[in-house]
């Protein structure tokens, strides 16, 4: 019974607070891939340059500052039509849908994860990710019919209070 109303009132508080299984990036880790990036651009191998930039773009789309995960929407962006292999087609789809999660803009995210799973239907992380999407547009859903609730009740309330003046 104990475990049960744990599981509640843990659903409850992850409904208000938004908490989903997606791991956040520290800005010390954002900046250590920043100077592998940087180092990598010194060396000849191409093939580790793109690896360190899959780590920098992995670091900023899963960054806490906005404006990290902006910049790595848009390095996986630049970056999508020169990729050839479908797996990493589908991480840089995969990081793209956590950006554009991560940026509020959970249609963009959903249609990105999509295409993840068309390239693999069974990949854990894209399926999470989508449950995470769906539940936060249910919940924006919810919270915006609440607001157009209170919003009726008061219009309501000020009416019935204006007629009630009159008599």
């Amino acid at each position: 019974m104990e475990a049960k109303l744990g599981k509640v009132f843990e659903s409850i508080t992850n409904f208000f607070t938004g908490a989903d299984q997606i791991p956040w990036c520290d800005r010390d880790i954002v900046a250590g891939c920043e100077q592998e990036v940087h180092e990598a651009e010194k060396g000849p191998s191409d093939e580790f340059k793109n690896e360190c930039i899959m780590r920098l773009s992995w670091a900023l789309v899963h960054s806490r500052q906005t404006e990290d995960v902006h910049r790595g929407i848009a390095m996986l962006e630049s970056s999508l039509d020169s990729t050839t292999s479908p797996l990493k087609l589908r991480e840089k789809l995969y990081l793209l849908a956590v950006g554009y999660y991560r940026s509020g803009d959970y249609s963009r995210s959903r249609e990105l994860v999509e295409d993840c799973l068309k390239i693999e239907p069974e990949w854990r992380q894209a399926q999470s990710l989508k449950k995470a999407i769906e539940d936060r547009i249910k919940k924006d859903g919810v919270i915006g019919i609440g607001i157009a609730a209170t919003a009726v009740g008061l219009v309501a309330g000020g009416i019935a209070a204006a007629f009630a003046r009159r008599k």
